[in-house]
């Protein structure tokens, strides 16, 4: 299957490399450009991409707004949204979770980190294991500001006990195979593991079932380092 990409930023240049790179894979294909956030929803409506690779700052709607907007859209429940900018704040990084991305990246990232970032994402998971993306998740989603819960509490009840376990390891951004490894599972079994716990705790991706287990306690936050 080709992986359909819909290219959101502001600087002509940047989207015809983004173009460029991503077209002369196999697997992944541009359906789109959008130079502002309203543009981007317009487009995502109309195509439907797998992945929208989002910046944050661009005239008029921003990507925040844009990415909100395309995550709460129930016509646009199979795309996903991967921030891919220069300003990687702590405050950017958050709220760029907190609407509904299911990524993060700089823009200094290499080509095959962006690349596979975009595999990554389209398969349903998120970018969430770089030590930089973790720190800021541990700091800010368990903070008052972070808003109310995305999942009630007692929802936690309803994982198994491995399900909480796969869990746990997954909001301290492991990926599939290290969780694997450390419970001497397989990958297919963690991956449904894992995508159990997101029915069960209404979890629209991976990021947002990180979300869930910081901000109900499941996991706690470590304290900062020096």
């Amino acid at each position: 299957m080709t992986i359909r990409v819909l290219l959101a930023d502001d600087q002509a240049l940047l989207r015809g490399t983004f173009r460029l790179l991503i077209d002369s894979c196999d697997d992944m294909e541009v359906v789109g450009e959008a130079a502002d956030g309203r543009q981007a929803v317009e487009l995502a409506r109309a195509h439907k991409p797998d992945v929208v690779l989002m910046d944050i700052r661009m005239p008029g709607s921003d990507g925040l707004t844009a990415t909100a907007e395309i995550c709460a859209a129930p016509d646009l429940a199979g795309t996903r949204v991967l921030i891919l900018t220069m300003f990687e704040t702590e405050e950017y990084v958050a709220q760029a979770l907190r609407v509904g991305a299911s990524g993060f990246l700089g823009k200094y990232v290499t080509t095959d980190a962006l690349l596979d970032g975009i595999r990554t994402v389209a398969a349903g998971e998120a970018l969430l294991s770089p030590g930089a993306t973790q720190a800021l998740i541990t700091r800010f989603l368990t903070t008052p500001a972070a808003g109310p819960p995305l999942a009630p509490v007692e929802r936690l009840a309803d994982l198994t006990p491995r399900e909480q376990e796969v869990t746990v390891l997954a909001a301290h951004g492991k990926s599939n195979d290290q969780i694997a490894g450390e419970l001497v599972l397989s990958v297919l079994t963690v991956r449904t593991h894992v995508q159990r716990a997101m029915t069960k705790l209404g979890a629209r991706d991976r990021a947002q079932l990180v979300v869930i287990a910081y901000q109900n306690g499941l996991v706690r936050p470590e304290p900062p380092g020096p």
